[in-house]
This record gives structure tokens, C-alpha cells and sequence, in this order.
């Protein structure tokens, strides 16, 4: 079977691109990708086609803005003999308002096409909610990662239950390593440590955890907080490293600037593995509840990290069963005392990272491409995309005319 896979693509340092290819590796295990031809389509968030150094499975570029590149993917895809297409879909990777321009492609699909929606809004403004709710109408199916996600898109987007599916945030074949050896090749600090890793922003609530940090202090002077990732582009562009030298500042007003590691790299599946496995707590104090996926959460659990989170969407569903700690949103008070005690209490910390590893078996990737293949089969085997009505053409057309970015 020939899969068209639509998404941003690596070497662009982006979480879909990452868990575009792990999903292409786990399928290709099942349908081997070079002899079924499959191939991708890879979004750029400029307009030079040529700003990354693309493989050879990545056989059309779209540049992000350009509406005329949705046209001649879709004519190219049609050409090329695919079955299906597999879309991983996020707002901004795709151009026009709230991403409008993506219909334009859909809508001309000669195959069916299944979408992968990596974010799910519980109050979607009237734009989204009509983009989200084409895609599904064109779509034989929408893949959601968790069971809010699938009860989000019935209740606000009124999406047949029997258009859904739920198949769960794969992570790698993690192996557990000698700790005390991975801590030595990353040169990481002596003592106890915790993590965050991912692209830095404000919406991360790393200052949280700083806040928390001359309370752990008190109790675990070895204790070292590590912010693993680069800034995020998007908020390198509109503010440079303002909030990564805020939440330095702040560290300094509260005197632990010594306890606190920025790592600014984007790194590995391998590196990111090792850096899971040397911490003591990972931590994701994200101060925003509507987070329906978190990649680096699902790492986490699946590398049998001791977690300790805030409780956005994901996690109140990945930590339950006692695979990990929840504190309340913005409360430094709270997290620093479930760290003491974790920290104070091995026995419970193993615990946790015991209950974690054991869930995570069901999450690697073999398993969830297993899910995915049998899914692709049953979907290539529908009709095709349904057409849009004459308004709806309408309607996506003004959608994508285009527009500054103030006017989102």
C-alpha cells in the first residue's frame, strides 16, 4: 500500500516531524516503504523550498504561505499513485488563517485521507472549529491521542463517534542503561536531578519549578533543575531569549541560580533517552489545563521517568494509577513538597518509575505502528475525500486570502 505522508519533516527541528518519522519507521515495519513507494509531503515554515536538507523519501515541499503549493501537492499526490494520505495536523504548520490553506489540498484529493490531530481546543473560535470540522467531514478518519480528545470532538465539534479513533502517543524501544555511567558521558552535575525538556516558552511554566527550587534546597542541597531544549522558534522570533533570561533572573532573586542548568540543544532520540534516564524527577509544570497531547510526557513514561506534573488533559489520563504525581497549576509550594518526599523516599521514587516503565511497554512504537497499519488498510479500502459544497468552497477561498500575521 502507498502512503502519501503530509507533515513537517526532519531535519526541521519539530516535534510533528519527529513523530512523523517515528510513525513512517513503525508502519514501514509492516508496509516496507520503499517497496509499497510510499513518500512524504514536507511543510516549510518559509519560502525557501531548499531551507532544510530533505532525504530522498520527501518528494513535494509546500511552502507554509504559499497557497498555489497546496494545489500542485494535491495534483502530484492524485499522480502518483497513492492509496491513502496520513496528515498530522497542528494550526500552524499549515498557511491561511488558523491554517485554511490545508483544505485547499484535502479538498482535491482523489484518496481517502485519515488526519492525526495533535491538538484538540475545547473552545475552538469559529474558524477552527469550522477548518477542524472539514477535515473530519473529508477525512475517513480522525486519529486522537487521548480519551478527552476523542470526547472533545464529540461534544464541541459534533464529530461522529464512528469518524474517531484513539491510538496513543507512541515512544521508542527505550532500554533501561547503566545510570551512573549515562551520568558521567552527559558530564551532568553531582547530586539529584531534575528535568524539563522541550522547546522553551512561556507557556511552559518553567517558573514554577524555580520558585519550588529554595524549598528542595532546604532539604536536598545536591539538588539541580535542568532545562533540556532550545527556545522555541516561534517565540525566538517575536521576543529573542527574553523568558530564558527571565527565568535566569529569577533565579538569581531567589539565590539558586547555582542549582539551575540550561541545555540549549535540540537533541536525539538517543541523547533524549539518556538524559530521561539520569534524572531523578522529571517535571512538567505546564500552567495550562487544555493540553490534550504532550509528546514529551508519553517520552517520559515510556523511558520509566518518576514524573511529576501539573494536571493538564494528557496527564491526568497518563499518570493515573499511581505512574506518577500531580500538583496544582502555578503552585511552587505544592511540587517542592512532593519532591522532598520523593527524593526523601527511594522506595516510592522507584515506584513510580517502575509503574511508568511497565505502562510504557504498551505505548512503544511497534505496538502503536501495529494500530496505525491495521487502521491505513481498513481506510484505503473507503471512497475517496467527500467534495466540498459550493459555500464551503467559498468560505475556505476567504479563509485563504492572504493575511498578516496580526490579523490571527
Amino acid at each position: 500500500m502507498k502512503i502519501a505522508y503530509i507533515s513537517t519533516c526532519q531535519p526541521r527541528e519539530c516535534g510533528l516531524a519527529t513523530f512523523n518519522e517515528n510513525l513512517l519507521q513503525a508502519v514501514n515495519h509492516y508496509l516496507p516503504f520503499n517497496a509499497s513507494g510510499s513518500f512524504m509531503v514536507a511543510l516549510n515554515d518559509s519560502d525557501d523550498k531548499y531551507q532544510y536538507d530533505y532525504d530522498n523519501r520527501v518528494k513535494f515541499v509546500i511552502a507554509q504561505e504559499h497557497l498555489a503549493d497546496y494545489q500542485a501537492a494535491a495534483s502530484f499526490i492524485n499522480r502518483s499513485g497513492a492509496d491513502m494520505c496520513c496528515i498530522q495536523h497542528e494550526f500552524g504548520i499549515f498557511g491561511g488563517r488558523s491554517g485554511a490553506h490545508l483544505l485547499t489540498l484535502t479538498s482535491a484529493l482523489q484518496m481517502p485521507y485519515t488526519v492525526i490531530l495533535h491538538t484538540v481546543l475545547e473552545r475552538p473560535d469559529p474558524v477552527q472549529l469550522f477548518i477542524t470540522r472539514k477535515l473530519a467531514d473529508g477525512a475517513a478518519k480522525v486519529i486522537v491521542m487521548s480519551k478527552k480528545a476523542v470526547q472533545l470532538l464529540r461534544e464541541a465539534y459534533r464529530i461522529p463517534l464512528g469518524k474517531i479513533s484513539s491510538i496513543p502517543h507512541g515512544v521508542p524501544d527505550f532500554e533501561k542503561p547503566d545510570i551512573q555511567t549515562i551520568k558521567q558521558q552527559l558530564e551532568l552535575p553531582i547530586g539529584k536531578i531534575l528535568l524539563t525538556f522541550g522547546l522553551i516558552g512561556p507557556s511552559k511554566g518553567l517558573e514554577t519549578v524555580i520558585r519550588a527550587l529554595p524549598t528542595i534546597r532546604e532539604q536536598h542541597p545536591d539538588a539541580k533543575y535542568v532545562i533540556l531544549g532550545k527556545t522555541h522558534p516561534g517565540v525566538l522570533k517575536r521576543s529573542g531569549e527574553d523568558y530564558r533570561d527571565s527565568l535566569k533572573l529569577l533565579a538569581a532573586q531567589l539565590g539558586v541560580e547555582k542549582h539551575l542548568l540550561f541545555i540549549s540543544k535540540f537533541v536525539d532520540e538517543q541523547d533524549l533517552h539518556a538524559y530521561l534516564s539520569a534524572c531523578d524527577i522529571y517535571l512538567t509544570p505546564y500552567p495550562n489545563e487544555a493540553q490534550i497531547t504532550s509528546g514529551t510526557l508519553s517520552y517520559a513514561v515510556g523511558a520509566g521517568a518518576a514524573v511529576v506534573s501539573t494536571p493538564y488533559w494528557h496527564a491526568q489520563e497518563l499518570l493515573k494509577s499511581n505512574r506518577g504525581k500531580l500538583f496544582n497549576f502555578n503552585d511552587h509550594s505544592q511540587l517542592s513538597a512532593i519532591v522532598n518526599n520523593l527524593l526523601s523516599n527511594p522506595a516510592e521514587l522507584n515506584k513510580l518509575k517502575q509503574n511508568a516503565f511497565r505502562h510504557g511497554l504498551s505505548l512503544r512504537w511497534p505496538k502503536i505502528g501495529k494500530q496505525y497499519t491495521q487502521l491505513f488498510k481498513a481506510n484505503a479500502e473507503t471512497t475517496s475525500p467527500t467534495l466540498l459544497t459550493e459555500n464551503t468552497l467559498m468560505k475556505v477561498t476567504s479563509l485563504t486570502r492572504p493575511l498578516s500575521w496580526k490579523t490571527y
